[in-house]
């Protein structure tokens, strides 16, 4: 079964960069940025870890905890940290998980599962292991987004929707498109205008199920 929106995050216990992790025990009651990446040593990898590196401040301050997976080895991924960190002149605090095994790769469904890598082996034998996940602290699977190997990440991205799940987890509210903190949110459908108004104030009815008020404080 592929994995979806809202399922429970497949558990596991792997050797990383910072120690042994047991994935959920880690996650705790923070939110989870698990991002994976077909190769050390590659280009496009090594500006996304870099870019993480140097929104370190930004995840803690919401509570999150960045994660990447990786199908080398915590042998290979030290090397790497030295070249990531002379790249983005940012130390990599955060754990990179040894997935020779490609045992996390098959659990979050990103290489089938009798996938095998040869030897001598290249980027892209393992191209689709380039997804992100949002995982709450539920340690259900909030949001997935996948890239392909040629394309860079957009952290901002992934930053703006973890605000918006953030935030919509505590309120009866979604988010519109291109939605940033601060602007204004959609009011749940659940709520009738009076329970709306009750609840916010001021709302904004621009259609009748399409209604508008001040993000909550």
């Amino acid at each position: 079964m592929a994995l979806r929106i809202n399922d429970i995050a497949p558990d596991f216990t792997a050797e990383s960069s910072e120690g042994t992790i047991n994935f959920h025990n880690w996650i705790g009651d923070n939110y989870a940025i698990l991002f994976s990446h077909p190769k050390d040593f590659t280009p496009v990898c090594t500006t996304e870890f870099g870019a993480v590196a140097q929104l370190a401040g930004e995840f803690a301050k919401r509570g999150a905890k960045p994660i990447g997976v990786s199908v080398d080895s915590v042998e290979e991924h030290m090397k790497w940290k030295s070249d990531i960190e002379g790249f983005s002149g940012t130390a990599v605090t955060f754990p990179i998980l040894d997935d020779t095994s490609l045992s996390i790769a098959k659990l979050y469904d990103m290489l089938p599962a009798e996938a095998y890598l040869p030897d001598g082996r290249t980027p892209a034998d393992s191209a689709t292991v380039r997804t992100v996940f949002i995982i709450g602290p539920d340690k259900k699977i909030r949001l997935m987004i996948i890239y392909p190997m040629s394309v860079g990440r957009n952290f901002d991205e992934i930053l703006r929707a973890l605000d918006a799940i953030i935030l919509t987890d505590k309120e009866e509210v979604a988010t519109p498109a291109d939605w940033r903190k601060g602007e204004d949110v959609i009011v749940s459908m659940a709520l009738d205008d009076d329970a709306a108004k009750a609840k916010f104030g001021e709302i904004d009815v621009k259609l009748p199920y399409l209604r508008t008020t001040k993000m909550p404080s």
